[in-house]
């Protein structure tokens, strides 16, 4: 349960030290210092402090309400029906983290939540706690990236689905006060709608009153289900929050996410090691060709690829 690491430390350190609850020691051995630490207690702790993340979330949050939603076509379509005003809407297809795969060599777009009703809108629901998270371009590449996810070669434009981009923002972005921001397009000449089929719609997330989107807005806003207004929130916050089975699938969903950043990290941390090594690398190279003394500045430079004004400093021993 335990893993030793090795580095090179002064000879002053005593022989070894052990923790009293065995969490971690070290030891020297020929000069070299060992660093024991208890994988266990390293697992206990991250547990801890994912049980007391997982207390703190709220549906408002990205990682809860993506977990929330998840196979849960009832609260979507309770959601939405309260959100878009359409009550006889009526989902029948769902997807959490849906990744766009047709935006190859754009800028990708992961949806926190996309559901289909039985008349082929698409609907896009969003959570944006950040204000710059929520800007008007962002909710335009969004609604264009379905429209290209959701036409096939070969198909007719009319063909293309209704579809809504929802943004729930924690914040009131447009400071009106208003529970709803509905963003359409108009003929400007006329006055009328252009009626495209692509609907654009904001969501105050800090409204609160006794109205339906009130209370909804309250409930995002909740830690506790004991706190919240409908039954179909409480029943899945409690499940994800009380549950045996809720709290291990969001302390697996929160393992995933470290190990994740562990990834990345380790990625980034290689990328920037090599890059170093190439400068490095290249840096070396330039100061051979100057001590060689046969080759001019400005050649050193095309075969090295720095600039002509790096050349210079490193011959006066300023790089």
């Amino acid at each position: 349960l335990s893993v030793w690491m090795k580095m090179r430390l002064p000879r002053r350190l005593p022989h070894g030290i052990i923790c009293s609850d065995n969490t971690f020691g070290y030891r020297r051995r020929r000069g070299v210092f060992q660093l024991n630490i208890d994988q266990e207690y390293l697992r206990r702790q991250d547990h801890e402090q994912d049980l007391q993340r997982l207390r703190g979330l709220r549906p408002i949050d990205d990682d809860f309400m993506r977990c929330i939603f998840r196979d849960n076509i009832p609260l979507a379509q309770f959601v939405l029906r309260i959100l878009t005003g359409i009550r006889d809407l009526k989902v029948i297809k769902l997807e959490t983290q849906k990744d766009l795969k047709r935006l190859v060599g754009a800028r990708s777009v992961c949806l926190d939540v996309e559901a289909t009703d039985d008349s082929g809108r698409i609907l896009d629901l969003e959570i944006q706690r950040s204000d710059q998270g929520g800007s008007a371009r962002r909710a335009r590449y969004h609604a264009s990236a379905m429209d290209i996810e959701n036409l096939d070669a070969g198909q007719d434009f009319d063909e293309l689905p209704e579809t809504y981009t929802i943004f729930i923002t924690e914040n009131d972005v447009f400071g009106a006060g208003k529970p709803f921001y509905p963003i359409e397009r108009i003929n400007t000449a006329t006055g009328t709608a252009f009626d495209d089929g692509a609907h654009i719609l904001y969501v105050n997330g800090a409204y609160r009153d006794d109205t339906e989107i009130g209370r909804l807005m309250h409930d995002f806003g909740c830690c506790n289900a004991g706190d919240m207004n409908y039954d179909l929130m409480q029943e899945v916050t409690r499940y994800f929050k009380e549950t045996q089975e809720g709290v291990e699938y969001m302390c697996r969903a929160f393992e995933e996410t470290r190990k994740q950043g562990y990834e990345r990290g380790l990625q980034l941390g290689i990328q920037q090691g090599m890059e170093q090594g190439i400068s490095q690398a290249t840096r070396d190279l330039a100061l051979n060709m100057l001590s060689g003394g046969k080759l001019p500045a400005d050649d050193i430079a095309m075969y090295t690829g720095l600039s002509l004004e790096d050349i210079e400093a490193l011959a006066k021993g300023r790089l």
